[in-house]
């Protein structure tokens, strides 16, 4: 099993729209995903998920179909069970109860799963906080509370048989996302070509460095045998360009000067690298902007590059989706050529060849 967390110190750049679309790819190649849901906006869970089983989920139901005044939504699917959230994980641990809570993945479609987020799991920020500075003394309750992210995937990945999982997580350098991408054995990050994605690179790749040196020397070693522990590999997997929509006033010559600074920022910045490089070898892929598609894709509940006639995706709309659907897969492809993960389509064309 191998992790990898979707992560950019900058919001807005589709990070979400990535996780979702490339865990279904990757089913698509015939692997078992695991997505995992680590934003407390828990935007993959609403993705993933119709209104109704999230308010079955969240335990949350509308107060104007309570009190009669609007109609109730269609029967559950049976995908999901109330309070089994990582929001409901952590809830012993927020409350000094006791240690993680088992919880179940809904299963989306055969060989694909998800740990669904809740807005709840924000309250979970001050007590991982607080607890880190403690964790380097060795105190166990901190420990348990550090590496109770990577415990709860531990968990899923057993009961699923994951093969791959892939880990949503915020724009911050927050305390959440530290505990997840400290979970995390590579960092797969989404960049617009613009300067507050290169901004975020240069915060971004110290940060994860000095997270990975504390955990592994102030950590790690004082680790009870008893308390699975993450390595915090966080080991750079590379990047993937999105595209922005190209207006009049946004021409493509400002785009390319900004793309053509990402690979010495990133080699610089992310990888430590003392000559920068100036080509794009850790550039993974550059997706195009499907903003066309996205209004169909979320009425329909299904990824984009799945959109049919039936669902609005008439005419030339259709040689898009195919479009689509040809570079996601090549996308899926490369990124698990780069963990060295063979796959099987069904076609024998499964190959990993490549592990930088």
């Amino acid at each position: 099993m191998t992790s990898i967390a979707l992560f950019n110190n900058k919001g807005g750049v589709g990070k979400t729209t990535l996780s979702y679309h490339l865990a279904h790819m990757i089913r698509r190649l015939g692997l078992t995903v695991l997505a995992v849901d680590l934003d407390p906006q828990a935007n993959l869970t609403s993705m993933c998920l119709e209104e109704t089983e999230i308010e079955e989920l969240w335990e949350n139901s509308s107060e104007l179909i309570d009190q009669g005044a609007a109609p109730g939504g269609p029967p559950g699917t049976g995908r999901v069970r109330s309070g089994q959230t990582i929001a409901d994980a952590v809830r012993p641990i927020m409350e000094g109860t006791g240690d993680v809570a088992h919880v179940e993945p809904a299963q989306l479609e055969p060989g694909l799963w998800l740990l669904p987020g809740s807005l709840d799991l924000s309250r979970f920020e001050d007590k991982l906080s607080n607890e880190w500075s403690r964790a380097y003394g060795g105190d166990i309750a901190a420990i348990r509370t550090s590496t109770a992210f990577h415990r709860i995937i531990e968990q899923a990945v057993a009961a699923v048989e994951a093969d791959v999982v892939l880990i949503d997580v915020g724009p911050n350098l927050g305390a959440i996302n530290r505990a997840a991408l400290i979970s995390a054995d590579t960092v797969l990050m989404p960049l617009a070509a613009d300067l507050f994605s290169l901004k975020g690179l240069s915060n971004l790749g110290p940060t994860l460095r000095q997270w990975r040196t504390d955990w592994q020397t102030l950590v790690l070693p004082r680790v009870p045998a008893g308390i699975s522990a993450p390595n915090a590999d966080m080991r750079p997997l590379g990047y993937v360009i999105m595209q922005p929509e190209m207006r009049l006033d946004r021409p493509v010559k400002a785009y390319q000067r900004w793309l053509q600074r990402i690979p010495w920022v990133y080699t610089a910045a992310v990888l430590g690298e003392s000559s920068p490089a100036k080509d794009d070898r850790h550039r993974i892929a550059t997706l195009r902007n499907y903003r066309s598609l996205m209004p169909l894709a979320h009425d329909a509940r299904k990824p984009m590059f799945d959109l049919r006639p039936a669902d609005g995706a008439l005419g030339s709309t259709q040689q898009y989706v195919k479009t689509c659907y040809r570079e996601f897969r090549q996308l899926a492809e490369a990124v698990l050529d780069r963990l060295g993960t063979p796959w099987d389509d069904g076609t024998g064309r499964g190959t990993a060849t490549h592990r930088p």
